[in-house]
């Protein structure tokens, strides 16, 4: 694929926001097995390197499961799960141990490259791993014995850090140690789960085969709660033949990661494809990503206005009516107009609100934007301003006007531009007030 050196430049500028917002944030990176074996690993890697050099602290936890499997079948031996984990016994760990080791030293060979004129020309990444992960064996499951088969015990979080806060890359594998000097073969993603809930990690995101959730039409959801998350894992789960020997597929294994480090504290994980070259990249510093989005619960939501809501903006908005910050408005008025309205909800309490006022023409206005004074500061305009823009361009919006007399500045700072009130669309003009003498900022979406 081949972009103009303008298309190079606006991608560039446009992701300078997401490169900010980034920069001394942790993010804990999952490859399994089979996402270190397939042939885009190497271009992942250059990806891992660059948002190294972005500021971004990173550890990466890397699994080994088709490796493993390949080594048990060179000897003969049978594989053998039980509820989606293997069962390793004296013969397995010996394979276990193998493909770890192996898989640790061609990742610190790939993420060693400087070569000039190669992505990684300049990289100087500083690996760094070691025994950060305490297991404990998982032992007799419905009868089955699981061996060397382990789960997290405990994770040395403040070692972690350390590291992470002297420029270090830390490396983890699917490996756990016991203080009775035991190594046992854990899940990756009960490692990565617990190593980001451990160090504070404002991600955790696992590549997989698949980019992301889809519906049933095959559509991308490009952004889940939680619960959302948790919903079609139980679907799944429901469906799932208990008696099946087979493992847990693999999307499931990675969601039930990342709902279980959103639920100790994680702000946000994700799941994107190993397949997509630049998958990585394009999720984090694009705004429709590649991938799902998986959020954490909060206190407050975004969502869109019912006619049950009208109370509540009135008494939210007429402060700033009376002010002389906006234009009011009746309830008769937010009645009618009710479906045009974006709200922030917190604890049942209606704290932001904004409305989207489509022309028909491939513009739209902003108005009746507004905060509760009690919960200004934050970063809720620009989550509101977020919901609004999504809005617009679903309903095929590509300019946005706004009219305001206070907070012109706001705007300005979110890439909106002041142009004369003649661009108005016409039915807009015919009701601007002279009196208030509004200045007027449009963006293009």
């Amino acid at each position: 694929m081949s972009i103009s050196s303008q298309d190079y430049v606006d991608f560039f500028r446009h992701s300078s926001p997401y490169i900010n917002a980034h920069r001394g944030k942790t993010f804990v990176l999952m490859l399994d097995g089979d996402a270190l074996a397939d042939p885009n690993f190497a271009n992942i890697v250059h990806d891992i390197a660059l948002l190294n050099s972005l500021g971004v602290r990173l550890v990466l936890v890397h699994g080994a499961r088709p490796q493993i499997e390949a080594r048990l079948a060179e000897r003969g031996a049978a594989s053998q799960f039980h509820q989606g984990l293997r069962v390793t016994d004296g013969a397995a760990l010996v394979c276990v141990k193998e493909a770890v080791g192996s898989l640790r030293t061609d990742i610190e060979a790939q993420l060693s490259m400087g070569l000039p004129n190669s992505p990684m020309h300049g990289a100087r990444v500083k690996v760094c791993g070691g025994n950060f992960v305490i297991a404990k064996p998982l032992g007799v499951v419905d009868g089955i014995d699981f061996c060397h088969t382990g789960e997290v015990r405990r994770v040395d979080g403040k070692a972690l850090r350390w590291l992470l806060n002297d420029g270090a890359l830390v490396l983890l594998s699917n490996l756990g140690f016991s203080p009775t000097g035991e190594v046992f073969n854990l899940s990756v993603e009960d490692v990565a789960a617990q190593v980001a809930v451990a160090i504070e990690a404002d991600k955790l995101i696992c590549f997989g085969q698949e980019a992301g959730i889809t519906n049933q039409r095959g559509e991308r959801h490009s952004e889940l709660l939680t619960r959302g998350a948790e919903r079609l894992l139980h679907q799944y789960l429901e469906n799932l033949d208990p008696a099946s020997a087979l493992p847990r597929s693999q999307l499931s294994r990675q969601l039930t990661a990342i709902t279980q480090a959103c639920r100790g504290g994680v702000s946000r994980g994700h799941l994107i494809s190993f397949q997509q070259d630049g998958a990585l990249l394009m999720e984090l510093f694009t705004r429709d990503g590649a991938g799902t989005m998986i959020s954490q619960e909060s206190y407050e939501q975004v969502r869109e206005a019912s006619i049950e809501d009208v109370g509540g903006i009135l008494e939210l908005i007429r402060p700033l009516e009376e002010n002389g910050v906006l234009v009011r408005r009746s309830r008769e008025v937010l009645e009618t107009e009710i479906e045009r309205f974006t709200l922030i909800e917190r604890d049942g309490a209606i704290i932001g609100c904004a409305a989207l006022y489509p022309f028909g023409d491939g513009s739209a206005e902003l108005a009746c934007v507004a905060v509760h004074p009690d919960y200004r500061g934050g970063d809720r305009g620009d989550h509101l301003l977020d919901a609004l823009q999504r809005r617009a361009l679903e309903q095929g919006v590509r300019r946005l006007f706004v009219l305001t007399t206070r907070t012109a500045h706001w705007f300005m700072e979110r890439g909106f531009v002041e142009v004369p009130r003649e661009q108005l669309p016409d039915a807009r003009q015919s009701l601007y007030n002279l009196q208030r003498n509004s200045k007027v900022f449009a963006k293009a979406l």
